[in-house]
């Protein structure tokens, strides 16, 4: 039996909560779980359209790498607190079980502005999406989590795998950006939230690992590409291009896949070596 095979065998049954699940590096995620035979949760805040486009085209992706999938999208806003009980409610309502949480859902700056004419609004718009909204999920997910894993210890069924929580942040964790302070907080704050849950949950046998993009192409960038384009040329990413929504799903699969089995709060750069400091 080829190792492809028996990895899509022991993904068979898994589920996937992908928040901001339906574009950018959300929907580049689901592609790449589908492609392997995880079930998906295609968590999205108001673009119907595009979590339906999502899950069409995930399903025949999934499909044609020879897995049949169930990838279902709720909508939901992770800033509120009903909402983020009413997703994993749906979550384990359609399929009985979490295998992964994928923080992904962000807002940007409704508005770039100098750190000191900062107001209140907007840092709490930002602050309650990309922040709060990602810790309080989690911690949701967290107790859902060990609930079925001593559930399946009980029964005498070890899972094949352990739980995953992973939070996408951002270079922006640790370049400082005065005119967009509000994104640079709540994704510092993130990568925090990743070691405190990964030093809590360790001991019930779930990982927590931080993905950290770099320059990336979505929809969200495309109003800066003119900036940026002659930066990454003249060497701001030694590897000089910019990120895909497909290099974090790969990035994703590797965890999904195991290929990770001691090590939680771990920083993954995604960046093509914007980390790495030189003279």
């Amino acid at each position: 039996m080829n190792q492809d095979l028996l990895i899509n065998q022991s993904n068979k049954n898994k589920v996937a909560l992908i928040t901001g699940g339906s574009r950018g590096l959300g929907r580049g995620v689901a592609i790449e779980l589908a492609k392997i035979g995880w079930n998906v949760v295609i968590n999205y805040r108001q673009n119907e359209s595009a979590a339906q486009e999502t899950l069409s085209l995930i399903t025949k992706l999934a499909s044609a790498s020879g897995n049949n999938i169930r990838a279902i999208a709720c909508k939901a806003d992770i800033s509120k607190k009903e909402d983020r009980f009413k997703l994993l409610d749906f979550t384990k309502t359609e399929f009985g079980r979490l295998d992964m949480l994928v923080n992904n859902a962000g807002v940007a700056p409704q508005k770039r502005v100098d750190i000191l004419e900062l107001d209140e609004d907007n840092f709490d718009h930002v602050l309650n999406s990309n922040l709060k909204g990602a810790f309080f999920l989690s911690q949701l997910a967290a107790k859902l989590m060990i609930e079925q894993q001593s559930q399946e210890t009980s029964q005498n069924s070890h899972p094949t795998k352990s739980p995953k929580i992973v939070f996408i942040t951002s270079i922006s964790s640790y370049t400082a950006s005065i005119n967009r302070a509000e994104y640079c907080i709540a994704k510092a704050g993130l990568s925090m939230a990743t070691k405190l849950f990964a030093s809590r949950l360790a001991k019930h046998g779930i990982q927590v690992f931080e993905i950290r993009p770099g320059i990336m192409d979505t929809d969200m960038t495309k109003p800066v590409h003119d900036r940026y384009d002659p930066l990454i040329k003249s060497g701001l990413i030694p590897m000089a291009r910019w990120g895909t929504p497909e290099d974090i799903g790969k990035t994703i699969v590797a965890i999904a896949n195991d290929c990770f089995p001691f090590s939680t709060g771990e920083i993954i750069n995604i960046d093509g070596g914007f980390h790495i400091r030189t003279l």
